[in-house]
C-alpha cells in the first residue's frame, strides 16, 4: 500500500513560507535605492571600480570592470552591463553622471540607439566619485560578505552629498514601485545648508524644481510642488524644446522629457499625419547627431507654429508626465518621504559617517601618541636604551629588557626597536616631540566635535559649500510658469456645425448633420420602437444621458460618431457600457450647464438639482449617483431657469395634487431626494408624475392646493378613467 504524501497546508502560510522572501529580497536587495541614492547593483559597480584604482588611473576596458563586479553581483554580464551604461557619462540618464566613458554608450532618449558591446568601450570613474567614497577607507560605513563570503563589500557609501535627490531612480519591486527625480545639485546643496541651520527653512526657495539631464521644461505649479515636496508623491509636466527656421520652414525639437523617447514622438507625429489629424507637418524625421538630439518637422508655408506646436504637446509625449514617488529605503524598510524627510535622513546619515570617521581618527591618533610617549620616555636616556640594546644577548629579549628598564609596554618597545640608528639624531628627536604636541591638540579637537553636534553639522555645511562650487552647474530644466502656457484644447481641433440628436424608446440614438437631415428626412428606426426625444445641437455640445439605475452618462457630442438617417444609430448599452437591466430614460444637451435637473419619486419628494452639479474638470463618462437612489423615479426633466410649468402627481389610491415647479427647493447633492411635495399615507406610492397639460385632466382645478406640500385629493369619476402615462411619454 502506498503512502499518501499529500501534504495540506493554508495558501497563507505558503505565500508567508516562500512567496515574502522573494518579495522582501527584490524590495531590499534589488529594486528601492537607499539613502545614498543607490540600489544595490549601483553601488557593487562603483565600489568594483573604485577597488581597481579607476578613480585616479586611466581607463580600462568596460569588460573588465563588468568581470569584477561579478565578485560582488551574482548576475550575467549583460545586466551588469546595462547598470554600468546608465550610469556613463556618454548615456545622459544621469543629471550628475558617475562614470567618465569613452565609446558609444547609447543614448537615455532614444531606444534605438544602442550602445556598443563592453569589449570596445572604457571607462573610469569621474571626479564626483571622490565625494561619494569620501573617507570610506576610515570606516565611515559599515560592510559586509558579499554573496560567497569572499570578500567585504560597503552596505552604503559614504556620499558626502545629497546624491539621493541629485540622479533620478526608478525601480520596479514586489507590490510597490519607486520612481525619484533629479534636482540641481547646487540648489541641492544650498537647500541642505539652510535645512541644517533651520528645519523649517522653505525648501522651494532653494530647491526650486527638479532638474533632469534631458533638458527641456517644466510646468511649474507651486501648490503642485509643495504638495511633491510634503509627501513624495505627485505629477511633475515636462514639454519639449523646438526652435523654427522659417526660411526652410522647419521646426526642429531639440529637447525631450526625461521619460519619453525621440521615436516615440516621431511615431505619435506619423501616426497624427496619416490620420490627418495634423494637416500642417509634410515630413518629420531623426536628425540626431553627435552635436546631440534634434527632431525635424517640415512643415506648409501657411502653418500658424504656435497653434501646430500646442496640438503636438498635447497628442504626443512632447509634453509628458513624470510620476513622483519618492520611496526609498531606510534602514530596510521602504519609506515614502517627503523632500523635507529625505534631506533629515540624509543629514542624519552624514553624521554617523562622520562620527564614524573622527572615531577612526582618534583611535589613530591615540595610537600613534602612545607610541610617542614610548618615545618620549626612552628620549631622556637615549644611551642607556641603546646599551641595553647592545648588552642582550638574543634578539627575541630585546622587547622585554626595554620594557622593563623603562616601565613601557610591548608595543611602545617594539616602535622603539624599529627606529633606525641614523634617526637617532637632535633634529628627529624635536620633530617626534611636535609631533607628540600636535596629535594631542588633534586628539582634545576630535573629542569635543564628538560631543557636540553642531560642530559635526558645520563640517556636513562646509563640505556641501565645496561640493556646490567644484561641481555645481546650472540648471538643465527650464522652469516655466504653468499660467503661462497656452493649452491645446481639444475642442479647437474640433469641425463644428449643427446638428440634430435623437434618442428611442429601445435605446437607440442618432446624430445627424442638419445638412444631411436636409437631403434625407426621412428616419429609420424598428418597427416596435418610437421617438422619445429629439433635440437641435451642434458638434462641441455636451450630452447627457440618466438611466433608470440612478447614473448619469457624459459625453462631448463630438465623440459621437454621425450617422445617416436611414441607419438605427448607436445602441446606448455599447455606447455607453451600460449595465445589465439598464435603460435611459432622459438626454440632456448643454453648453454651459446652466438650469435644473427636476426628479420626482414615487413617495412624494422632488428634487431640483442644478446641472452645473454635473459638469467635471476630468472628462468622466460615468457618473454614479447622479439622482436619489433610495426610490422610485417617476419623473425627469430638464429646466431653464425661467422655464417653471406645472406638473401632476397621482398616487395609487386614485389620488392627486397639482404643484408647480418652482415650489421645488434647490439641493447641491446630486444624490439628494429634496422635498415632499405630496403627502401620502404609508400604504400608498405616487404611480404618475406628469405634466398637466399631458394629464388631460377633466377636473383639475380640484387638485390644487393653497400651500405645497399638501395631501393629493380623491380623483373625480372622469378623470379617474384616464390612460395612465409612461415615463416616456413625458
Amino acid at each position: 500500500m502506498k503512502e499518501n504524501l499529500t501534504i495540506r497546508e493554508k495558501i497563507t502560510d505558503t505565500l508567508e513560507k516562500n512567496y515574502m522572501p522573494y518579495a522582501m529580497s527584490v524590495i531590499v536587495s534589488r529594486a528601492i535605492p537607499s539613502i545614498d541614492g543607490l540600489k544595490p547593483s549601483h553601488r557593487k559597480l562603483l565600489y568594483t571600480m573604485y577597488k581597481m584604482g579607476l578613480l585616479t588611473g586611466s581607463r580600462t576596458k568596460s569588460a573588465n570592470v563588468v568581470g569584477q563586479t561579478m565578485k560582488l553581483n551574482p548576475h550575467g554580464d549583460q545586466a551588469i552591463y546595462e547598470t554600468l551604461v546608465r550610469l556613463t557619462k556618454g548615456n545622459e540618464s544621469l543629471l550628475l553622471p558617475f562614470i567618465d566613458s569613452k565609446g558609444n554608450f547609447g543614448k537615455v532618449y532614444s531606444r534605438e540607439m544602442r550602445y556598443a558591446a563592453s569589449r570596445y568601450t572604457e571607462v573610469k570613474l569621474l571626479p564626483i566619485c571622490k565625494e561619494m567614497f569620501k573617507d570610506i577607507e576610515k570606516k565611515t560605513v559599515p560592510f559586509e560578505d558579499n554573496y560567497d563570503g569572499s570578500v567585504q563589500e560597503p552596505v552604503l557609501l559614504p556620499s558626502a552629498y545629497p546624491n539621493v535627490l541629485v540622479n533620478a531612480s526608478q525601480g520596479i519591486a514586489v507590490g510597490m514601485a519607486s520612481n525619484l527625480a533629479s534636482f540641481n545639485l547646487r540648489e541641492v546643496c544650498e537647500g541642505t545648508i539652510e535645512y541644517i541651520k533651520d528645519k523649517n527653512v522653505d525648501l522651494l526657495q532653494y530647491i526650486k524644481a527638479p532638474d533632469f539631464s534631458t533638458r527641456g521644461q517644466l510646468l511649474y505649479s507651486e501648490e503642485d510642488m509643495r504638495n511633491i515636496y510634503e509627501t513624495g508623491r505627485g505629477i511633475i509636466k515636462l514639454r519639449g524644446v523646438y526652435r523654427v527656421d522659417k526660411k526652410k520652414r522647419h521646426i526642429e525639437i531639440t529637447e525631450i522629457p526625461y521619460t519619453t523617447s525621440s521615436e516615440a514622438i516621431i511615431d505619435a507625429i506619423i501616426d497624427l499625419v496619416k490620420t490627418n489629424k495634423v494637416k500642417e507637418v509634410t515630413d518629420v524625421r531623426d536628425e540626431t547627431d553627435l552635436n546631440g538630439l534634434k527632431i525635424t518637422l517640415d512643415i506648409r508655408k501657411s502653418t500658424d507654429i504656435e497653434k501646430l506646436m500646442n496640438k503636438l504637446y498635447a497628442k504626443t509625449s512632447l509634453q509628458d508626465s513624470f510620476g513622483c514617488n519618492f520611496n526609498l529605503l531606510i534602514k530596510n524598510q521602504p519609506m515614502v518621504l517627503g523632500l523635507r524627510q529625505i534631506i533629515n535622513q540624509w543629514v542624519e546619515f552624514r553624521i554617523n559617517c562622520i562620527t564614524s570617521q573622527l572615531q577612526f581618527d582618534l583611535q589613530k591618533n591615540k595610537e600613534k601618541l602612545h607610541l610617542l610617549l614610548g618615545l618620549d620616555r626612552i628620549l631622556l636616556d637615549i644611551d642607556d636604551a641603546i646599551k641595553i640594546i647592545r648588552n642582550t644577548d638574543k634578539e627575541i629579549d630585546v622587547i622585554p629588557n626595554l620594557m622593563e628598564a623603562f616601565r613601557i609596554d610591548e608595543i611602545q618597545a617594539e616602535f622603539v626597536a624599529e627606529i633606525k640608528l641614523r634617526n637617532l639624531n637632535k633634529e628627529y628627536i624635536l620633530k617626534r616631540l611636535d609631533e607628540m604636541t600636535g596629535l594631542q591638540v588633534k586628539i582634545e579637537d576630535i573629542n569635543r566635535t564628538l560631543l557636540d553636534k553642531r560642530r559635526i553639522k558645520r563640517i556636513i555645511i562646509t563640505q556641501l559649500q565645496e561640493i556646490a562650487k567644484k561641481y555645481g552647474t546650472d540648471r538643465k530644466t527650464k522652469i516655466i510658469d504653468k499660467e503661462q502656457i497656452t493649452d491645446f484644447t481639444q475642442g479647437s481641433d474640433i469641425e463644428e456645425y449643427n446638428l440634430k440628436v435623437f434618442f428611442t424608446k429601445e435605446n437607440y440614438f442618432k446624430k445627424i448633420p442638419l445638412t444631411a437631415l436636409r437631403t434625407d428626412p426621412e428616419q429609420k428606426i424598428k418597427n416596435s420602437d418610437q421617438f422619445v426625444q429629439n433635440i437641435e445641437s451642434h458638434n462641441k455640445a455636451e450630452i447627457i444621458f440618466f438611466s433608470n439605475q440612478s447614473n448619469a452618462y457624459k459625453m462631448k457630442m463630438y465623440q459621437i460618431p454621425d450617422c445617416k438617417a436611414g441607419d438605427f444609430g448607436e445602441y446606448l448599452p455599447n455606447l455607453l457600457e451600460m449595465q445589465d437591466g439598464e435603460i435611459i430614460v432622459k438626454m440632456v444637451v448643454t453648453d454651459d450647464f446652466k438650469g435644473y435637473m427636476v426628479f420626482c419619486f414615487d413617495n412624494g419628494k422632488c428634487a431640483k438639482i442644478p446641472l452645473k452639479s454635473y459638469e467635471t474638470k476630468q472628462n468622466r463618462k460615468l457618473l454614479a449617483k447622479a439622482y436619489y437612489p433610495g426610490a422610485t423615479l417617476k419623473y425627469i426633466d430638464f429646466i431653464n431657469n425661467s422655464q417653471d410649468y406645472e406638473l401632476v402627481g397621482i398616487t395609487d389610491k386614485q389620488r392627486a395634487l397639482i404643484f408647480n415647479t418652482s415650489d421645488i427647493t434647490e439641493k447641491a447633492s446630486r444624490a439628494s431626494q429634496g422635498i415632499t411635495m405630496i403627502k401620502i399615507k404609508s400604504n400608498e406610492k405616487i404611480k404618475e408624475i406628469l405634466l398637466l397639460k399631458s394629464a388631460k385632466l377633466k377636473d383639475g382645478d380640484k387638485y390644487r392646493a393653497s400651500n405645497i406640500p399638501a395631501t393629493a385629493r380623491l380623483l373625480t369619476d372622469r378623470d379617474s378613467k384616464r390612460k395612465q402615462v409612461s415615463i416616456f411619454d413625458l
